[in-house]
């Protein structure tokens, strides 16, 4: 399996090409507009790696900070974002339980992919730091604020098949009353090479035989949206 905490340090930009392939329908921004409403909100995009909601939500809100522990992913979203025609947006360097963000400041908080990690990257107090983090976002939200936590559930799987090592960290956002649903976020290569390439480098050469037999060129994917209203 590839070492993804070298990834998210050295890789960013082979990450960044493997994220644009993904959700090429178009169903995350779909399934976050049916949750909430962005229009003239504050938002805060913790573990933002190259930006991908960030980019997404920019043209919607009324601000948004993009926050993450790489300096190298954070750069790309800084990248990204100033090639736009927005101006409303921060790009900083942080940890989901230390964010520099006032109190009672902002409408929601999105995190993709990343809250986990706490978890499969931490020791037997796991639960603890996922509290810690939670309890941060609660901090900096406004009452009536969100949080939006995006989380696997399976790639190279049609239905939700959710990793073995995310299974507890899944279970005890269940417990912390966050509600969820799901969604396909399928990815669509150009090329078998080009699936090859990117699906290897972050999942390993196993991956590559989840495409789908009557299209080798999708990959598909599961992905899991809990939200907790404050």
């Amino acid at each position: 399996m590839p070492d993804h905490k070298y990834t998210y340090q050295k890789q960013a930009l082979s990450y960044e090409s493997l994220t644009n392939r993904e959700d090429y329908h178009g169903n995350i921004l779909q399934a976050l507009m049916e949750i909430t409403e962005p229009k003239g909100k504050d938002v805060v995009d913790t573990g933002s790696g190259t930006g991908r909601l960030s980019y997404m939500m920019a043209p919607l809100v009324k601000s948004i900070k993009a926050f993450d522990l790489s300096k190298s992913m954070i750069k790309v979203t800084e990248q990204k974002l100033k090639l736009t025609n927005f101006t409303n947006w921060f790009c900083g360097v942080a940890d989901h339980r230390h964010l520099p963000v006032q109190d009672q400041s902002v409408n929601l908080v999105f995190s993709g992919w990343s809250v986990c990690y706490l978890a499969t990257w931490g020791d037997e107090n796991w639960r603890t730091e996922v509290i810690n983090a939670v309890q941060e976002f609660r901090r900096i939200l406004k009452p009536g604020g969100k949080i939006i936590l995006l989380e696997s559930l399976g790639t190279g799987e049609t239905r939700p098949n959710p990793p073995k090592k995310l299974v507890p960290y899944l279970q005890f956002l269940d417990e912390l009353d966050f509600s969820r649903s799901w969604i396909r976020t399928d990815y669509q290569f150009t090329s078998i090479a080009e699936r090859d390439n990117l699906i290897s480098f972050f999942f390993g050469e196993e991956m590559i035989q989840t495409a789908l037999p009557e299209n080798p060129l999708i990959v598909p994917e599961c992905t899991g949206i809990w939200t907790l209203e404050i």
